[in-house]
């Protein structure tokens, strides 16, 4: 049931991304268009895979199409995560005619599968999956005319044109334009290299030669299928000019690159040649490395970076043929010296007085220390639950009860930074430091408004409440204006004080808007404290006999086998007036009824020693609220405020054992309300008067305190009294 209702809520969370990037038509979410099927139908598949597709085509022929996108189990995918088939639209390398953007999981209302009917036209096609994280799905679709596949490579011609003396030659420059055609697919690019051994490089305009000398351009061009024209060449020669340039061109050259004191480059050198010619024009610059190094064609700074000493030579020639004399510089290259390129050692010792479940008792200390031998320790940093990095000067005490991560790590006077570590401990409730402003304890590692997810870090703030118990989507918030209006206060302060920054500013407040909360019809406002999973039972904690375990349909059923009246009790957070609601079912073996109950407004178990068993503290110092159908014995029936109020089975009505109920407890100031199945059936007012009942042999029974604050927690009986929970949630009141 939870798995279900997670993946139901992934489809819901990035169909709100899909559709905040603009991809919300009716075809991206995969609905049928009103066309007629087409007789080519080309199928992609989705699987668990997030780096490519299970299968894709990767050539159709022209015409009318029908795409099949199928994400779902029968294809491999079994966790229930969405894919996107997405046509790109924007590349001007591919055809942008049609536009697919087709969203599909396993658990949408098409089972995963979901087509539309295209029109293709002859060249290429890009897709990708569209969602984050899912780049690297992707591919290339090839569509040729109808008749069959493009084999044809294109065919190509080129033209040379100029003035032309006698001899043929091209007087000054001359100009190359290559064309190419293709009836099949289409031309797709044309390239040409000068010379025998340059790269090739796109061809978009007529390529013009003005250097004297004898000149090859070579040629060829690829179509949309993918096949590539037989390099062809033209071959020509450039003279220059008739002229009375008698002056050989002007040259310098600079040397580059990073220095020591002593003026000995590191690593490398770049040398830079310049030539100017104000007669014929310059022709051509050439270098060698070396006393008898070979000439070069000098066409870019040429970088050196041999240990040593150096020489580089170089001249110019202008179009007439005048030579300039050689010249050369002169240079020494050095190794660098030696980086310091190791991080700092760091490491944290956490201090303070513990309880016996190892939780610290008022406060914990966390001393931070780092070390490091080549350039030395520059700054230490640390980051409380998931908050920014702030400077380390002295330890850090963490006072506020809860679950608590302190990440830390070092710089070294050379810029590295070791990598993150982290403790993680608990603070005790009893003594700490609450937070009395804050409000619903929010653990959740990033902001999340209603059910729109950030991403940014949950952060705790200056005043030591989290950014997501400060917003209060939980609320119910009478409008839409009034909840908005609250979320700007509050994130107006967070950027004032740094804790945000304007982009972080930003995501929130759009996700407020985004969340619908305060529109008519919102969501109750109640939060999960226990939600079907593991993760979510893991902060929950078994004290005394008993436990309970963990169902696949996502509930929790006391033990059958650990002997031992107990509880599980909800450590996270304390409750002053507040409505719980979860279900429970009585599953007890045989025709029996089981008997258990529901704890509320106990304080923190660990902290009364005096007491043999932790788990009587919530009997001592709470309030039961009473599950039992059985028609006999115990005199306190489903609703009872145990020890105080009796409520009979003729007011709590009566369930077929094995079927849920829905209970809800309603506090508020001592006035308790009971509700089972939306029935109202007891209220209680805790006036603070003795238990009516004398306590029974080792049951301390219930001194009368009226607590405005306190835990809950779920009874464990015995072995026979089995009952079973579920959807169990808490809205503050």
């Amino acid at each position: 049931m939870r798995s279900k209702n997670r993946r139901r809520l992934w489809t819901a969370l990035f169909a709100a991304l899909l559709m905040t990037l603009g991809l919300g038509s009716p075809v991206a979410f995969g609905q049928d268009a009103p066309v007629a099927a087409a007789q080519q139908v080309l199928n992609w598949t989705g699987s668990d895979d997030i780096t490519k597709y299970a299968s894709a085509p990767t050539t159709a022929v022209a015409g009318a199409t029908t795409i099949v996108f199928e994400n779902s189990a029968a294809t491999g995918n079994t966790m229930g995560m969405p894919h996107t088939l997405t046509f790109d639209t924007s590349d001007p390398e591919y055809n942008n005619d049609v536009s697919v953007n087709i969203l599909a999981n396993p658990n949408d209302s098409e089972g995963g599968k979901h087509s539309v009917e295209v029109t293709l036209t002859p060249g290429r096609y890009r897709y990708h999956c569209s969602i984050p994280g899912h780049e690297a799905m992707q591919g290339i679709l090839v569509v040729t005319e109808g008749g069959g596949e493009d084999t044809a490579a294109p065919e190509t011609s080129a033209k040379v044109e100029g003035q032309k003396n006698a001899q043929g030659e091209y007087v000054g420059s001359a100009s190359v334009s290559v064309t190419a055609t293709d009836a099949g697919s289409g031309v797709d690019k044309v390239e040409y290299a000068v010379g025998a051994d340059d790269a090739w490089q796109p061809y978009t305009t007529a390529v013009v030669v003005d250097q004297v000398g004898a000149h090859k351009i070579r040629y060829r061009a690829s179509d949309k299928a993918g096949n590539v024209a037989a390099e062809k060449s033209v071959d020509f020669t450039v003279v220059a000019p008739p002229t009375d340039d008698k002056t050989p061109p002007e040259t310098s050259a600079t040397v580059s690159g990073e220095k020591n004191d002593k003026g000995e480059y590191l690593s490398m050198a770049t040398v830079t040649v310049t030539a100017s010619d104000t007669g014929s024009g310059v022709n051509s610059i050439e270098y060698a490395v070396g006393s008898d190094g070979a000439w070069q064609p000098y066409t870019s700074p040429v970088m050196v970076h041999e240990v040593g000493a150096h020489t580089v030579r170089y001249r110019a020639a202008d179009k007439a043929g005048n030579v300039a004399a050689e010249k050369s510089v002169d240079f020494t290259v050095v190794a660098p010296p030696v980086q310091d390129k190791t991080p700092p050692e760091v490491s944290a010792k956490v201090d303070g007085d513990k309880n016996s479940d190892g939780a610290y008792l008022k406060s914990a200390k966390v001393t931070v220390s780092a070390t490091d031998v080549d350039s030395g320790v520059d700054k230490i940093e640390y980051s409380l639950d998931a908050g920014p990095y702030l400077a380390y000067t002295a330890p850090v005490v963490v006072d506020r009860a809860g679950a608590h991560t302190v990440a830390y790590r070092a710089s070294d006077k050379a810029g590295n930074t070791s990598a993150a570590k982290s403790e993680a401990f608990t603070v005790t409730a009893g003594g700490g430091v609450p937070a009395p402003n804050c409000a619903e304890f929010d653990e959740r590692l990033t902001v999340i408004v209603g059910t729109v997810d950030t991403g940014i870090p949950n952060r705790v703030t200056n005043n030591r409440c989290r950014i997501n118990e400060l917003i209060e989507d939980e609320r119910e918030w009478t409008s839409q204006a009034l909840f908005l209006k609250h979320v700007k206060t509050v994130t107006d302060k967070l950027l004032k004080e740094g804790v945000i920054d304007q982009r972080e500013y930003n995501k929130i407040n759009r996700a407020a808007r985004q969340s619908g909360i305060g529109k008519p019809g919102q969501t109750e406002g109640y939060r999960k404290i226990f939600d079907g999973t593991q993760g979510s039972l893991d902060k929950w904690e078994q004290v005394g006999g008993g436990k309970f375990g963990l169902n696949a349909d996502g509930s929790i059923t006391s033990s059958t086998t650990v002997e031992g009246m107990g509880m599980l009790w909800f450590p996270q957070r304390k409750y002053g007036d507040f409505s719980l609601k979860l279900q429970w079912r009585d599953d007890a073996p045989g025709t029996g009824n089981a008997n258990g109950g529901v704890f509320v407004r106990f304080p923190w178990v660990h902290d009364h020693p005096e007491e043999s068993r932790p788990e009587w503290v919530a009997i001592k110092y709470g309030h039961e609220v009473q599950v039992l159908d059985k028609p006999d014995g115990d005199m306190y029936k489903t609703g009872s405020i145990y020890g105080f109020d009796r409520v009979g089975l003729a007011g709590a009505g009566v369930t077929q054992k094995g079927t849920w109920n829905d209970y809800e407890i309603r506090v508020v100031g001592q006035h308790f309300s009971i509700l089972r199945n939306g029935v109202l059936i007891n209220e209680f007012d805790n006036t603070g008067r003795q238990v009516f009942e004398p306590p029974r042999g080792d049951d301390p029974g219930t001194d009368g305190r009226r607590f405005s604050s306190g835990y809950v927690g779920l009874q464990v009986h015995s072995t026979t009294d089995v009952i079973s929970y579920r959807d169990i949630r808490v809205k503050e009141l």
